[in-house]
């Protein structure tokens, strides 16, 4: 291993110091936990969830899926150098669109529907259009956005012509997909962006990373980051808004889920499994906020009640690590993909 740098690990010190301080400094002002003030709210019930739509047609593992804006059609990416289009009304696949490169490692779908866009360790993203089709039927390339120095982790589209990325060089790009050309680029992670949420208003977003912290990022303002949350002892592999646009969820390889509030800038919950045998890859909230769920590397989806972070049940079904999880708009359904090769579409 190459020698430390003095200058470097002494920088790295007077971080950590801050941080320590920052925290100790929130708790004096946190004189309740939000268990404790919720603690006169009526219990949830016990989650019933079950598999309503079993998506099969992948040959290799499928690392994410997503939605489009109506909460009928998903989309979902495989190594297997495809992307399906899913009806889940039906579990008929309606595209199989093929990529240039098998490794893709995210997923989104214009809130339209009229897009998608994947990407991942080409280190290029990849947007098709939906209702234009070359001569074999599949949905031909509108925009490939090149210039990555690390592979595609996740992406959100604004809207069919606007695309917020995130990649493992550290940086957040949002791109014009018209053009093709960047519209901002935001700065701040110290490792691999992982994952990203926008704001219900879309005037934000967030980003959690391999470095440990979640980031909140103002649209209208991208000078700076606006907000950092430290408490998460390894990657954060998943963050979510809360409907309310106010709190973020975020699911952590240090086998824990968090509840972040923005006025507060803090943390304000964390919600364990009964065991903690497995890091959490993926997170959503419930439309109405109540639920947060976490998929795990344990093959399962857990649930905790976000008010009095108690664990309300699992969804099982999967037969390997669980990579990713979408929550229709509507709320009506939840979406998991895992390394088992297939989709799952549940119901509450």
């Amino acid at each position: 291993m190459p020698p430390k740098d003095p200058e470097v690990e002494q920088l790295k010190k007077e971080l950590q110091e801050a941080i320590a301080k920052v925290q100790a400094d929130q708790k004096t002002k946190a004189d309740k936990t939000l268990a404790e003030v919720c603690s006169g709210v009526s219990d949830v019930s016990k989650i019933r969830a079950s598999c309503k739509r079993m998506c099969k047609g992948h040959l290799n593992k499928v690392n994410s899926v997503h939605f489009a804006g109506d909460s009928r059609h998903l989309v979902s990416g495989s190594l297997d150098g495809k992307l399906i289009i899913w009806d889940i009304y039906t579990g008929n696949k309606t595209q199989i669109i093929p990529l240039l490169s098998a490794w893709v490692m995210s997923v989104a779908f214009s809130p339209s529907g009229n897009f998608v866009a994947s990407g991942g360790m080409d280190n290029q993203c990849t947007v098709h259009d939906l209702n234009n089709r070359d001569s074999t039927g599949a949905a031909k390339i509108a925009r490939e956005m090149m210039g990555y120095e690390g592979f595609l982790s996740s992406m959100r589209f604004l809207d069919d012509n606007n695309l917020i990325t995130g990649s493992g060089d550290m940086k957040v790009i949002h791109w014009d997909v018209k053009t093709g050309k960047k519209v901002n680029e935001f700065f701040g992670h110290s490792g691999d962006v992982a994952t990203m949420s926008l704001a219900p208003d879309q005037s934000c977003f967030v980003t959690g990373s391999v470095d440990r912290t979640i980031k909140v990022w103002d649209l209208r303002d991208t000078k700076t980051c606006k907000q950092t949350f430290w408490g998460h002892t390894s990657d954060v592999n998943s963050v979510c808004f809360h409907p309310s646009g106010v709190v973020v969820g975020s699911g952590s390889e240090d086998k824990t889920s968090r509840l972040w509030d923005l006025r507060s800038d803090q943390q304000v919950a964390e919600y364990k499994p009964p065991t903690a045998n497995s890091g959490f890859t993926c997170c959503g909230l419930s439309s109405s906020g109540r639920y947060i769920m976490c998929g795990s590397d344990d093959n399962t989806v857990h649930f905790w009640d976000t008010l009095k972070a108690t664990h309300q049940g699992t969804m099982q079904g999967h037969d390997n690590r669980i990579t990713s999880l979408a929550v229709a708009d509507s709320g009506i359904a939840i979406a998991t993909s895992s390394w088992d090769m297939s989709v799952r579409v549940w119901g509450l």
